[in-house]
């Protein structure tokens, strides 16, 4: 390998080890604690509808990252394009191992870190706009992706919300994994979609 590509194949065994041991032990810690997911009051969504919900979250998500980026474009000029997503769509071409943490490793951790964790604890102490703010903006910080701030804060008010909905983590978790595999997935096969809108407009 040359220096680019071996720097490219270590990120990406690293993003899977270390995500995938931290995976394990959050999961080993979390399930000694009985009482962790018991911080609501009223009944919890069943698993059915807590799922059913997910994919409903992945609609809005989708429509709330649109109404994001339009706002970013059209009001504070910055063009479309995460440079953060770019660069872990370069590590999973190459580990393709890689994908396992961006599309199951990562969304879990993140949503018991801040849902969970951060979220629910302000929520029980504070009230539900000012725990959804903040564990939203700290969502947002720690992607390290400041210029679309909005985009990823935007993605963690509807995952709070649909937490707070729900009151099932369950919820944030499936409609987070959906959005992280269409984003890999549409990412991973760029080449072949502008391929075949190529075709269509020849077509036309």
């Amino acid at each position: 390998m040359d220096r680019e590509a071996a720097g490219i194949a270590t990120s990406g065994w690293l993003i899977f080890l270390t995500m995938g041991i931290g995976f394990l032990i959050t999961l080993i810690i979390v399930s000694r604690d009985k009482r962790f997911f018991d911080i609501w009051k009223g009944k919890k969504s069943s698993l059915l509808m807590s799922i059913v919900w997910g994919f409903l979250g992945f609609l809005l998500l989708l429509i709330g990252q649109s109404i994001a980026a339009l706002i970013e474009m059209n009001f504070l000029g910055i063009e479309p394009g995460s440079e953060n997503t770019a660069s872990l769509v370069s590590i999973a071409e190459v580990v393709p191992l890689a994908i396992v943490s961006i599309v199951l490793f990562g969304p879990v951790l993140e949503e018991l870190v801040f849902r969970r964790v951060l979220f629910g604890s302000l929520n029980q102490t504070t009230n539900f706009f000012f725990a959804t703010a903040v564990s939203a903006l700290t969502f947002a910080l720690i992607h390290f992706d400041f210029t679309h701030l909005l985009l990823y804060f935007t993605t963690g008010l509807i995952l709070a919300f649909l937490y707070q909905k729900t009151k099932s983590i369950i919820t944030p978790i499936v409609a987070h994994i959906l959005l992280n595999s269409y984003v890999m997935v549409i990412q991973l096969n760029m080449d072949k979609i502008m391929e075949f809108q190529k075709q269509l407009e020849n077509l036309q």
